[in-house]
């Protein structure tokens, strides 16, 4: 039977979304197998970007940089680009045949969300395999 924590695909938006996913992810998959790292570049589908890839690359570095630090040099890390977000974790987790999806809901209003699309809700909802959601230890009175 595969454990649940066998292959696991970690989304990182940002800086500090990678510090506070990893250290909740420390907490729960310290025995994980093999931890890839994801960062979405996506693309504006037509539209101008607002910074350039290089731009986006060196800033997705910097970000698995920060997972580093949490996890360890072992952690492998990927970018990925497109234009649905959610999709595109989704084209990774099959890449890898991750056994789940771990992240750290962002925060944000629900207006807000549901102007820009929820990534959140859509890993939820669409997905294939099993997405573990886990509190944010620093907003939610853990010791984080």
């Amino acid at each position: 039977m595969t454990d649940l924590f066998d292959r696991v695909l970690l989304p990182v938006a940002s800086r500090d979304d990678a510090r506070t996913t990893a250290r909740a992810f420390d907490s729960y998959g310290a025995d994980a197998d093999r931890v890839v790292a994801v960062h979405v570049i996506e693309k504006a589908g037509g539209a101008v970007d607002k910074a350039s890839v290089e731009q986006r690359e060196e800033e997705a570095e910097k970000i698995f940089a920060v997972v580093r630090e949490e996890l360890g040099e072992g952690v492998e890390t990927e970018i990925a680009y497109g234009t649905d977000v959610a999709e595109t974790i989704f084209d990774v987790a099959d890449e890898i045949d991750a056994t789940a999806i771990v992240f750290t809901p962002r925060g944000g209003s629900r207006w807000v969300q549901l102007l820009t699309g929820d990534v959140a809700l859509d890993l939820i909802t669409e997905t294939d395999r099993p997405v573990v959601v886990l509190p944010d230890e620093e907003t939610d009175g853990g010791d984080g």
